[in-house]
């Protein structure tokens, strides 16, 4: 083969070589601290069988996790989140839990906070929220056989028995009636269309984690939602009147099934033992466990505390709340998270018609990209062998071309 095309050849093996070249400083995936959380994707294997898809249906898959935990970095974290300097913790036995300043939105301490669980009946916290929404508090609903029909907790609707939308709210929240979750979905288009817009909310939030599967939160496949979430959606619930002069009654008249009137009262036993109780929702189904979501306020200060997966031993689910509402109200400013004012929007790109700074064009390689963070085909290696194999090719043809004007020379002077 002929010198220059060996030369042509070697340098475009090593221009091959320099575009494949892995590019030199560049950070390798990692697995990170929220990778390793046990509940990142999906909530602990169920217990029972209330789980298990209909005949000829599917599960539905886990729920996208967010590239970046949504308050927040440190809310990424599975175990306890707390500021510097914090004092001790009380003894808390829910999987999951947060506490968080309402007004500011600020969380103030968490575990596991964005670790999926179930909700159990603290998911109708959602449901109210959608019902003040969108229903008038003096709409009429009738009840049906297939309310009554609904696994119970219930209030003991009757079949045919007429019931304001303000009735229903105050004894889905007092009583938690599965019978009242019904009806109220029927009014809102039916369960489906109810729990789109349960969804839907939730997704508006930005309670990510969130997925109802039933109006109650009786447990069905896919269910999932997290502290974070049913902190921010009680937040979010608490801005309307409906809601929040419900939550905090505690107790209510409501039309008897055999004519009357019946006395619901609050199962949130905060309401009567807390100074400053605004109200909550308890929760428990065999795979969910206790929940636990309330507030409270001092002060002017208003704090809301969710706990997830919690036992009733040695403390009742309650007075956990209350321990941590105390601990709360102790604390001064500041936190570790916060909670949004909606979903997270991704980022747009930015398009201009405008001819760029050259500062900028230097900075960035002239296409509005850092060359450290998007660097060339051919890598940060790359653009040095390219350049040596320029060198090198440029030497070996000075020295190509001198041999043959010496070899022209010789051959002249033989010829003379």
């Amino acid at each position: 083969m002929p010198f220059t095309k060996r030369l042509i050849v070697a340098l475009v093996l090593m221009t091959a070589t320099a575009a494949f070249a892995a590019p030199t400083g560049t950070a390798q995936p990692t697995s990170s601290n929220a990778s390793a959380c046990a509940n990142r994707e999906t909530p602990p294997p169920p217990v029972d069988t209330s789980e298990q898809p209909k005949p000829g249906t599917k599960a539905p898959g886990p729920l996208e996790v967010p590239e970046s935990p949504v308050g927040g970095d440190r809310l990424g974290e599975c175990g306890l989140i707390l500021p510097p300097n914090a004092q001790p913790l009380p003894n808390i036995t829910a999987a999951s839990w947060l506490l968080a300043d309402i007004d500011s939105g600020a969380v103030l301490a968490a575990y596991d906070p964005h670790g999926r669980q179930r909700p159990a009946s603290v998911i109708k916290v959602l449901l109210a929220m959608v019902v003040a929404k969108e229903l008038r508090g003096d709409i009429v609903a009738t009840a049906t056989a297939e309310d009554i029909e609904q696994e119970c907790t219930c209030v003991g609707l009757r079949d045919g028995g007429q019931y304001t939308v303000r009735q229903l709210l105050q004894a889905l929240l007092l009583s938690s009636g599965n019978d009242v979750a019904h009806t109220l979905a029927r009014q809102l288009g039916g369960v489906p269309n109810a729990l789109r817009k349960m969804n839907a909310l939730a997704k508006e939030l930005g309670a990510l984690d969130t997925r109802a599967v039933t109006p109650s939160g009786l447990d069905g496949p896919g269910t999932s939602t997290s502290a974070y979430d049913v902190a921010l959606i009680f937040r979010g619930a608490m801005k309307y009147p409906e809601f929040a002069d419900a939550i905090k009654l505690q107790q209510t008249e409501f039309p008897g099934r055999n004519g009357g009137t019946i006395t619901l009262n609050s199962d949130n036993k905060l309401l009567t033992s807390y100074e400053g109780a605004l109200g909550g929702k308890t929760g428990f189904t065999d795979d969910a466990q206790h929940t636990y979501v309330g507030a409270a306020e001092r002060n002017g200060r208003r704090l809301v505390v969710t706990l997830l997966r919690g036992q009733q031993t040695p403390t009742r689910i309650v007075d956990q709340a209350a321990k941590l509402l105390d601990y709360g109200f102790a604390m001064g400013p500041g936190g570790v998270g916060q909670l949004v004012n909606g979903a997270p929007q991704p980022k747009q790109k930015v398009t201009t018609t405008q001819p760029p700074n050259v500062a900028d064009t230097a900075a960035t390689g002239g296409d509005g990209r850092s060359e450290r963070s998007a660097p060339s085909a051919f890598g940060n290696v790359g653009g040095p062998i390219t350049a040596v194999a320029g060198l090198g090719l440029l030497a070996a043809l000075f020295m190509y071309f001198r041999k043959k004007r010496a070899r022209a020379r010789r051959q002249a002077a033989q010829s003379a």
